[in-house]
């Protein structure tokens, strides 16, 4: 179990992004954001320290992100394919990404989360194709802004020919493009095509390699895209940690300003109880004299409240501008010896305890 300053930088790095499996990854930062939204409801436990420091770390979180490149790059197969692929169409396709013309082989979670990453960067069109329709039709309902048109596996070859990258996700163990197929299907050293296997085991023959024309990429190629942008997630660390370490000093300086409070609002009271009782003093006599209207008396109180205002402006302004906390402890040490709070504070405790 972790307290203190120790649960702050352990909270500030997980927002942070620096202790998840993917470094960088953003789910968590949208779980902290939810903490902090739930501990500021009307139901919510969050206090005020703990809701400052939900905040602070949300902001933490943010910052690294934005002033980082910790969470850039792909770091999963899916997110690997789109990089891949949109990297090298200009070489192997001879025209821009938002051109090319996408088809889907499968309707699983990895083409779920291709079509996730695809509609990150504009897809407005994909094909599908799927031995039934129900998986395709379910993706086309999650992805309403897509337009997915869907072909049964029969109509596969005809997908291939009219498309400029195909990706595979199937579970099928055996493969389902390979070299003599597309020579079969007239596809073999006509224009371009990209082919990209997610799948494993692969969907797509290593003899398509060799097919003219036809650039395929599989697993292999995208785990050495993952592992290049994983590695430089790991030198950001350093970098991110440095500025979660900023948000950590500052929630930290914030949380050992409260110490200061008590001793200001002591000082506030002692200072309101001396005024009162001179007023009083003063107004009984000033009242003896007809000369003297309410307004006057009440010029008189708005006097002395000014008064004591100004000269309790320079002390607490101290209390509050003391930078460490050695500094800010030793101030209200010093304010508490000068205006004799601690007796006060005794006296208080002791008039309590006879009462009882």
């Amino acid at each position: 179990m972790l307290s203190g300053d120790d649960a702050v930088w352990h909270l500030m790095r997980v927002a942070g992004g620096l202790d998840s499996l993917v470094v960088g990854e953003g789910q968590i930062l949208s779980q902290v954001r939810q903490c902090h939204l739930h501990s500021i409801e009307e139901d919510g436990c969050g206090g005020k320290v703990l809701s400052r420091l939900l905040n602070g770390a949300v902001a933490a979180g943010k910052r690294v992100r934005s002033e980082t490149a910790i969470s850039k790059g792909s770091v999963s197969i899916s997110s690997a394919a789109v990089e891949l692929s949109e990297m090298k169409c200009a070489d192997d396709l001879s025209l821009p990404f938002s051109e090319a013309r996408l088809a889907a082989i499968g309707a699983g979670k990895m083409t779920r989360l291709l079509i996730t990453h695809l509609a990150s960067r504009g897809l407005e069109r994909i094909t599908i194709v799927n031995r039934s329709m129900a998986r395709p039709q379910e993706l086309a309902e999650q992805f309403p802004d897509v337009d997915i048109e869907i072909k049964l596996t029969d109509d596969l070859y005809d997908v291939i020919g009219r498309s400029d990258i195909v990706y595979t996700a199937t579970s099928c163990e055996d493969y389902i493009v390979t070299e003599a197929l597309l020579e079969e299907n007239g596809l073999a050293g006509g224009r371009p095509l990209m082919l990209v296997d997610i799948s494993v085991p692969r969907n797509v023959g290593e003899d398509c390699k060799k097919v003219p024309s036809v650039s395929a990429y599989n697993v292999d190629d995208l785990k050495a895209v993952v592992a290049r942008n994983t590695a430089m997630r790991q030198k950001e660390m350093i970098e991110a940690e440095a500025l979660l370490q900023e948000e950590a000093a500052a929630f930290v300086g914030w949380r050992e300003s409260l110490a200061a409070v008590p001793a200001i609002n002591r000082l506030r009271e002692k200072a309101e109880t001396h005024r009162q009782a001179e007023l009083k003093k003063c107004t009984r006599k000033l009242s003896q004299n007809e000369n003297f209207s309410e307004k006057e008396l009440e010029a008189v109180e708005r006097l002395s409240r000014g008064i004591v205002n100004k000269l309790l402006h320079g002390p607490m302004s101290h209390l509050r501008r003391s930078d460490s906390v050695d500094g800010r402890q030793a101030a209200v040490r010093e304010l508490s010896d000068m205006f004799q709070l601690g007796e006060d504070e005794t006296a208080r405790n002791g008039r309590g305890r006879r009462k009882r």
